[in-house]
């Protein structure tokens, strides 16, 4: 039988399958954990770029990974053990010696040393009991919740975002350090949305930090009064905490461009010369509402050819310069806020097949430029089109 190579697991890696460690069964059960515990540095490494370190202003885990590290460097036989394993060139890094027998390289008495006692041997990322008496306080601030009685008023928001998640308007980012909590804001925590519907007037804390009481709404009916510092805290504890990033259309419209702005494209609002009973009924109001990047009149040229302007001519009723824009983007937004007024409408294309045309919307002409505006200075997420008053309607108010 061959033997496997580097170059047979490089060409596995290539192909998506992942040739795994092979377990050896000579193996100790104390070499076994000792390859597994630096299978878990390796891909802390993998995931932060960087090995970890110590530091009071390290995450409890990452300095429980520099302490490992530092131990496994220290002692020939680990370092023997896991040297045919280190890809990443973890163990050419210089060690910190520390105040114990190099005998024991067990997870209790690593956490030990880290001011962290009680934690199963079996996996060492489920903490029993944390030293840290701030720890205790954001684990029951946040764990303080009660029914909120006004939870209709921020129902469609939640729904609101959830689309937009879908569509690609919204983006959920890593919750990080550098990352701030601000009102009107949302956020992932423990698997649930988190709005933060009200932020009471800040103040100076025990510790010298800015910090101010706030309102947080999550998307079970629930609300909490904790502190900014505390929902900060689990956000960055939270393996899964993230921020949901706010749309941004970036500096969109203008009559002419400001220096090293790149043109995108024109929004372009259309009004159908269609004899079709449906079209001829709401003529004043039905508008097709599109994003092109080149010429409106060459992109309206075969009109009367193409079921997408419901086979007739097309009049160009306002067109919207745009800069710096992802065009796909801003027509999902436009689109999200119309949707309740879209056109119901079946015709035949030139072929006699039926066809329900798209991005023809019951809306006036005045609608659609507060919609632009509202683009413009970033508060389109804020805003539903409300079709039955024919004006824009702020989510949950």
């Amino acid at each position: 039988m061959s033997k496997f190579t580097d170059d047979d697991s490089a060409l596995l890696e290539e192909l998506g399958v992942d040739a795994g460690t092979k377990k050896d069964a000579n193996r100790t059960p104390r070499e076994e954990r000792i390859i597994a515990g630096f299978e878990e540095i390796q891909r802390f490494v993998e995931q932060h770029g960087r090995a970890p370190q110590h530091g009071e202003g390290c995450d409890i885990f990452e300095r429980l990974y520099a302490v490992r590290l530092d131990r496994i460097r220290e002692q020939e036989d680990c370092f023997a053990l896991v040297e045919p394993l280190d890809r990443q060139g973890l163990l050419a890094g210089a060690g910190l010696s520390l105040a114990s027998d190099p005998d024991e390289l067990d997870d209790a008495g690593l956490l030990a040393q880290l001011g962290v006692e009680g934690v199963a041997p079996a996996d060492i990322t489920q903490l029993r009991h944390v030293r840290s008496a701030a720890e205790k306080r954001v684990a029951e601030e946040i764990a303080n919740r009660q029914k909120c009685v006004d939870f209709d008023r921020f129902r469609p928001l939640f729904e609101a975002v959830q689309k937009e998640i879908g569509a690609g308007l919204r983006q959920t980012r890593r919750f990080e350090r550098k990352s701030e909590i601000a009102h009107g804001r949302f956020y992932i925590l423990g698997g649930q949305k988190a709005y933060v519907a009200a932020m009471e007037e800040p103040f100076t804390n025990e510790h010298g930090n800015i910090d101010a009481r706030l309102r947080v709404i999550f998307d079970n009916g629930t609300e909490s009064n904790l502190l900014m510092r505390s929902l900060q805290k689990a956000l960055q504890q939270d393996p899964a905490g993230r921020r949901i990033v706010e749309p941004s259309a970036g500096p969109l419209f203008g009559e002419r461009s400001e220096e090293g702005d790149e043109a995108s494209g024109v929004i372009y609002v259309l009004r159908s010369k269609s004899d079709h009973p449906s079209v001829v009924a709401h003529r004043d109001v039905l508008h097709k509402i599109g994003v092109t990047g080149g010429g409106v009149e060459r992109r309206i040229a075969n009109a009367r050819l193409d079921p997408t302007f419901l086979m007739a001519d097309v009049e160009i009723v306002a067109t919207y310069e745009l800069y710096n824009i992802d065009r796909v983007r801003l027509e999902n937004v436009i689109h999200r806020v119309f949707g309740a007024s879209k056109l119901d409408i079946e015709i035949k294309d030139r072929f006699g097949r039926t066809v329900t045309p798209r991005e023809w919307f019951l809306a006036p002409l005045f609608a659609i430029d507060e919609v632009v505006e509202r683009i413009k200075d970033g508060t389109i997420s804020d805003y539903v089109y409300n079709h039955k008053t024919a004006s824009l309607a702020r989510l949950g108010g």
